[in-house]
Formats: C-alpha cells, sequence, structure tokens
C-alpha cells in the first residue's frame, strides 16, 4: 500500500472538525513534504515523527513522501497530528499489513523516543469522536479528560504499543476517570455574613433566577465578601452545562484534578487593569478570556469604574447572546460565555462621609459618570451595601443562614423553571416572558406607572418581570404585586446611576 487515510481532530474555539491526514510515498528523491496549510509547528512534526519511528524500530521509507492535512483551508497548529502523522507513514509504507482504519482517530505529540505526550484541547476532540461514532487513541496524560465522554477512548504511552493494538497483538487500556483529589475545604460560608439582609436576599434571587447582580456602597462593606459566596448557593450544573465547562478549560491548557475541577461552578475575578483581548479572549490563535473561562459561573468585577470604559463595553455581546465571537484574518472562533455578572463599586471615590449627599455630591457623579447606561441597563439587581451599624458589627454573636439551606431553596426554585421553560428566568425570550408571566389589568397599570417614574428602558422593564418571576419561584406562587415591588426595589439605584451618566 502506497496510501493511506488517518483520521485526527483540529481545535477551532472549543468545536474540534475532522482532518484526514493522507500519505503517499512514491517513487523519487527521499524527501518528506507536508501540505494542507500546516503551521510552523506542524512542519516541524516530519523530523519529531522520523526520530519516533526510527527508535521505535520500524523503517523510514526512503522515497518521496508526500502527507495532506485535509481540508486544505483549514489552518493546523501545535503537534496534536503526529501520531496520525506517524500511523499514517507506516500504513502507506506497508509495515502494519493490511488494516482498516476507518473507525478509529488519532491525536497525540510524539517525542523522539517515540512516546507519546499530551495535547491541549482534547475534550472537545473526544466529544466529537463519540458522535462519529469512532474510537480514539490518544496520550495517557489526557486520560481523564477523555474519560468525561461515554465511549471507547483508548490511551497508550509509546508508538510501539499503538501499533501493537492496531495490529491486535495487544489491547490498549480504556480512558477510566480516577477519582479526584477534593480541594480544600473553602470556609466562604453566607454564615459569615453579618447584617447586609437586602444583599443576601439579593444573592439568593440572583442564583436561583441567573440573574445579574451590582453591589454598591461604602469601602469595607462587605460587597467582595458577599459576590464570592454567590458559588456556594448557586443549583449544581447539569451534566450537559460541566461538560461545556470542562471543554472551554481543556480548550484553555488547564489539567483536571491540579487547577480546577470539571464539576465545579468556574469563579473568575479579573484584575481591573485587564485588557478586553484578556476579558474575551483574543490572541492570533484566539484563546478563551475570562467571560469564558466563567462560563456557566460568575465572572466577578471588582471596583467596576476602574475598568477601562471600552473593556467593559465588549462585555455586552456576551451578556447578551452568552457567547463570545472573536474575528481575525485567519478565520473567526466562537467561545461559550453564559456567565452570571457580579460587580461591585464605590458610589465615590472618596472617602465616605455618612451623609445622606454620598450618592449626589459631586465626586460621586463624576466617578459614577465612568460607566456607560446600555452597560448597566444589562444588570438586573442594583444594590446597595450601607456599612453596617457598630453594635451589629461588634455584638453580633448569632450566625447567619448557612449556604446549605440557602441552596436547598434555590434548587427547589431552578426545578420550577428547568419544569416549565428548561431554563432559569434570566434567559427567558420576551415571548416567553410574556406567556409565562401574564400580569393583570392592575398590575399592568401599577408596571406603567413604575416605568414612568424609574425612566425604565424596555430592557429594564423585562428585566425586572424575570426577577418578580424568580421571586415567585421562590415563594411557590404565581407573581403578585409583592413580587413586582421587590424587583422594582432593586432598581431603585437606577435614577441615581442614570442622573449621574447622563449628567
Amino acid at each position: 500500500m502506497s496510501l493511506a487515510t488517518i483520521y485526527s481532530r483540529a481545535r477551532v474555539g472549543v468545536s474540534s472538525p475532522l482532518v484526514t491526514v493522507e500519505t503517499h510515498i512514491s517513487n523519487g528523491l527521499p524527501s518528506l513534504n507536508i501540505v494542507g496549510l500546516p503551521e510552523a509547528a506542524v512542519r516541524e512534526a516530519k523530523d519529531r515523527v522520523r526520530s519516533a519511528i526510527i527508535n521505535s524500530h520500524f523503517e523510514w521509507p526512503t522515497r518521496r513522501v508526500t502527507i495532506n492535512l485535509a481540508p486544505a483551508d483549514l489552518p493546523k497548529e501545535g503537534g496534536r497530528y503526529d501520531l496520525a502523522i506517524a500511523i499514517s507513514v507506516l500504513a502507506a509504507s506497508g509495515q502494519l499489513g493490511d488494516i482498516s482504519l476507518r473507525d478509529t482517530e488519532f491525536i497525540g505529540e510524539l517525542a523522539l523516543s517515540g512516546d507519546i505526550r499530551g495535547v491541549s484541547g482534547l475534550l472537545p476532540s473526544a466529544i466529537a469522536c463519540h458522535q462519529a461514532n469512532r474510537q480514539l487513541i490518544l496520550p495517557e496524560d489526557n486520560q481523564q479528560e477523555a474519560a468525561l465522554v461515554e465511549g471507547n477512548a483508548v490511551f497508550a504511552k509509546h508508538l510501539t504499543q499503538v501499533t501493537a493494538h492496531l495490529l491486535k497483538q495487544t489491547q490498549l487500556p480504556t480512558c477510566v476517570s480516577k477519582p479526584v483529589e477534593p480541594l480544600p475545604l473553602d470556609h466562604k460560608d453566607m454564615r459569615d455574613v453579618k447584617g447586609q439582609y437586602q444583599a443576601r436576599r439579593a444573592l439568593e434571587v440572583a442564583a436561583a433566577g441567573g440573574h445579574n447582580l451590582l453591589f454598591i456602597g461604602p469601602a469595607g462593606t462587605g460587597k467582595t465578601m458577599l459576590a464570592s459566596r454567590l458559588p456556594s448557593i448557586m443549583p449544581a450544573m447539569t451534566e450537559a452545562e460541566a461538560l461545556a465547562v470542562a471543554s472551554v478549560q481543556s480548550v484553555a491548557g488547564r489539567k483536571m484534578g491540579l487547577d480546577w475541577h470539571w464539576s465545579e461552578r468556574p469563579f473568575r475575578s479579573p484584575h481591573h487593569s485587564c485588557s478586553a483581548a484578556a476579558l474575551v479572549g483574543g490572541g492570533s490563535i484566539p484563546k478563551p478570556g475570562e467571560a469564558s473561562l466563567a462560563h456557566c459561573g460568575v465572572l466577578f468585577l471588582d471596583e467596576l469604574p476602574e475598568f477601562d470604559r471600552k473593556v467593559l463595553e465588549v462585555l455586552r455581546e456576551p451578556l447578551e447572546n452568552g457567547e463570545v465571537h472573536i474575528s481575525r484574518a485567519r478565520g473567526q472562533m466562537s467561545f461559550p460565555a453564559r456567565f452570571q455578572l457580579v460587580a461591585a463599586m464605590n458610589a465615590s471615590n472618596e472617602a465616605y462621609n455618612g451623609g445622606q449627599d454620598y450618592y449626589q455630591s459631586s465626586a460621586s457623579q463624576k466617578y459614577l459618570k465612568k460607566l456607560s447606561a446600555p452597560f448597566l441597563d444589562r444588570i438586573d439587581l442594583h444594590v446597595e451595601v450601607p456599612p453596617l451599624p457598630s453594635d451589629v458589627l461588634v455584638n453580633a454573636q448569632e450566625e447567619g443562614e448557612c449556604s446549605a439551606s440557602v441552596r436547598e431553596r434555590v434548587e427547589r426554585a431552578v426545578a420550577r423553571q428547568r419544569a416549565r421553560q428548561n431554563v432559569q428566568n434570566a434567559l427567558l425570550s420576551g415571548r416567553q416572558l410574556e406567556a409565562i408571566c401574564a400580569l393583570s389589568d392592575d398590575d399592568k397599570q401599577f408596571m406603567q406607572h413604575a416605568l414612568e417614574k424609574l425612566k425604565l428602558s424596555a430592557r429594564a422593564y423585562h428585566r425586572v418581570l424575570k426577577v418578580a418571576l424568580t421571586l415567585a419561584d421562590l415563594n411557590d406562587s404565581p407573581v403578585t404585586r409583592a413580587h413586582l415591588m421587590e424587583s422594582l426595589s432593586y432598581r431603585k439605584m437606577e435614577k441615581t446611576l442614570s442622573m449621574a451618566i447622563s449628567s
């Protein structure tokens, strides 16, 4: 056989398109050419593959070898094609006999000795291979990721183990998920929060409905402390959500069990000096940013006005669509970014004076003007976090309600939402919301008066209804006037923020 066709997978965002490795050996001067838009790392594969084959006690063909990576218009990068190239050369040179490789895919980087090294972003490839009903042969370093997918993926340490498996001399072990060492005990529990009952209530509502949340108040009032406890009361991820989170983390190059646990909701807190590319992703070869790394979890922006305004504006697309689209000259990529935004900010960059004019002072107005109205309009809950009275702070002995009991209520509310509309309330479309949250004539008149008084936009109006629906789900009841009033109370900073921004 002078022609062999082997299958592998590319990495494009969190997708993994099929790559066909075609090897043709013909007469002519000994040479090796790789075509099909290979990057530098792929072009260098010819030296790695040649040494790996020779050191694995196979013969390198002393003829003209041409390798095509199809489709030709898809850029190929990294060393993930080394194993597939090596197997295709061995098959084309007849060293593997007459075997069929149509139902097998290969991914892995080769060392000069023939050892198979792990690659990043393998989980999307394992998912795509399982959907194509093929067996995947991959490096041992990646078996934990592949084990998350129910399939017949197998792993190997060396090239000779792969060839022995293909020749049916031995059987490669199947990828089995190993127990992951639990993370150290995290003491971030809601019981640590003293007072701040409205802020605690807002956290519960945000967790139950998937709403975005903004804390406003002087320094030292517990805004960061509250935000860091949101993951402890959020509902457990579904299997599909957990797999989506694991895919993003895999593409980002993180190793399961070492610096992330695939079944836990992520919590990302970027510094206010980060760039737009760091926040939503980018680079010549686009990689996921903080927004995608927070997929199905929490993106916490502390000191919100200190972020560059242009950086914050790039979050408007993922806040609406749950995706980040990155366009480059070489193509476009999309990363999932369905996160809950939690932001914290002071009302002024000056010290808190304890007066009623703190939010209306000239310094406060100037500081709040750093934010744009369209960005704030996409945040469902605006909650003031005032300083605690000294007697509550010093003399409080009773602990607050623990995260476990709050999470039980959240889980029940989320179960109602998923049974009713299959998504949390924050993700409802306008038509779905109108059908589910039908208001009486009196409530419609009440909301019309509230819209005129608070000068709410159409987007803000729908977000008020979504929050009211979440409040009703927490109470296991239809939407009432009380739910609408409480929902509107979470927009009471709307006028203050709007006046500061428009002034």
